[in-house]
């Protein structure tokens, strides 16, 4: 199927990422917007799965203090050079992700850096909330119910406040494409006065 200019334009618009890329997404969705957007989200993550053993050198600092000063949050922003590092849209990403920090609080960046503690204590719960039903439908809820607390707890698997469609791992997926380098959000603190 052909598509227009203008579908393209459209696309790339809204996602950034190149026009021949746009074109072949669109192509494959046979001219549907929506669904060249979630293939270019798989895109992505295969693009940032190809990239995640590449060296990070650059990087910014993206910073955000809510009005009033009582929370902030920094983050550090990871790339391949700083010709990326400088970019103002790297540099708006690093600002909504500290933002997003402040506003959701996340515990880690990743499954595997929550204390063993905290996931340990989450798991003996939802284990005994479970007890008494049949193993296979205890172990699916078990599972369910670790999922759903990692994404409230770790920073890649939670909505993004700006967009709760997109995770921030699916940000840095699409960010990683964008740029044709690998980006990673490496630390992250949060402050706050009460």
């Amino acid at each position: 199927m052909s598509v227009s200019i203008d579908q393209v334009k459209a696309l790339r618009d809204e996602t950034g990422v190149s026009i021949m890329v746009c074109r072949k997404a669109l192509e494959e969705a046979q001219g549907d917007i929506e669904k060249a957007k979630v293939i270019l989200r798989k895109h992505s993550k295969l693009a940032a799965e190809k990239k995640a053993d590449r060296a990070l050198s650059a990087g910014t600092i993206g910073v955000y203090v809510h009005a009033g000063g009582e929370v902030a949050a920094m983050v550090h922003l990871a790339c391949e050079t700083d010709f990326v590092a400088k970019n103002e849209v790297f540099q708006t990403l690093a600002r909504d992700i500290a933002m997003h920090i402040a506003a959701m609080a996340p515990v880690a960046a990743r499954r595997e850096d929550v204390a063993q503690d905290e996931r340990q204590a989450a798991l003996a719960v939802f284990q005994e909330e479970a007890a008494g039903k049949p193993d296979d439908v205890r172990e699916k809820v078990v599972n369910g119910k670790m999922d759903s607390w990692y994404r409230e707890r770790v920073l890649l698997e939670q909505p993004f406040v700006k967009d709760e469609s997109r995770t921030i791992g699916d940000l840095l997926n699409e960010a990683t494409q964008k740029f044709g380098e690998r980006i990673d959000a490496v630390a992250f603190k949060r402050f706050s006065v009460r």
